[in-house]
């Protein structure tokens, strides 16, 4: 009987084991595929860099894309930036003007020609410290503006050379003018501040204007009423 009952269960347990090991056998097999739709998944996926990689994808694609870009040509100086530093010489040493002195400025004029006679350089070197003389805080007396407005079919003025029609007393005691010299590049400036009244000369300052700056002033003229360019050089 005892023989018979092990007989029995032997067969059993060995089933049991066999179907045991199926199934492990079968939840491995399952696990394994699942990994391998996985990392097919992931394989499949496309790569996407970090921000800071885009970033510099970006920086490099705009630095090359401005490699091609024409550069910008440098700024000319032209007479205003002289006249500045001009300027900003004589304020280092000038006396008794201040901001409850003002003054005029005149016609600068070569020093080798007549007195009586100016140039466009030395009128708008003129007009040029009037406004530097501006920004000082120094006034500045206009005196070429007349009491009215002058209408013509050319326009309408206010300024004007003729001294008949220019107010006679001006609020004025001191005046900035100054003498223009050729030289070798370009065109010396002498710049002083007098008293009408003492001839004393309150302030001083000397420059150099390049003879490129004068040329790009004087490359304008006029035919039969046109302005006129000439070309450069």
């Amino acid at each position: 009987m005892r023989n018979l009952l092990i007989t029995l269960c032997l067969p059993l347990g060995f089933g049991c084991s066999h179907i045991l090991n199926g199934m492990n056998t079968g939840t491995d097999e399952t696990q394994v595929q699942n990994n391998n739709q996985t990392t097919q998944l992931v394989n499949n996926q496309r790569d996407v860099a970090d921000p800071v990689s885009n970033d510099r994808l970006f920086q490099s694609d705009f630095a090359q894309k401005n490699s091609h870009t024409k550069p910008t040509p440098p700024m000319r100086k032209n007479i205003n930036h002289y006249v500045r530093g001009i300027m900003q010489d004589m304020v280092e040493n000038l006396q008794y003007v201040n901001g409850k002195t003002p003054l005029a400025v005149s016609s600068f004029v070569f020093l080798d020609d007549d007195f009586n006679d100016s140039s466009l350089l030395g009128n708008q070197i003129s007009e040029s410290f009037m406004h530097e003389l501006h920004n000082f805080g120094i006034p500045v007396i206009d005196f070429k503006t007349t009491d009215y407005m002058r209408v013509t079919p050319e326009g309408d003025f206010v300024f004007s050379r003729d001294y008949l029609e220019l107010n006679q007393d001006q609020n004025f005691k001191y005046v900035l003018a100054g003498t223009l010299v050729s030289s070798q590049g370009g065109v010396l400036v002498n710049a002083r501040i007098i008293g009408l009244q003492s001839k004393a000369v309150v302030g001083t300052a000397q420059g150099f204007i390049p003879q490129s700056v004068v040329d790009a002033l004087n490359s304008n003229y006029r035919t039969d009423g046109i302005m006129l360019k000439q070309a450069s050089k």
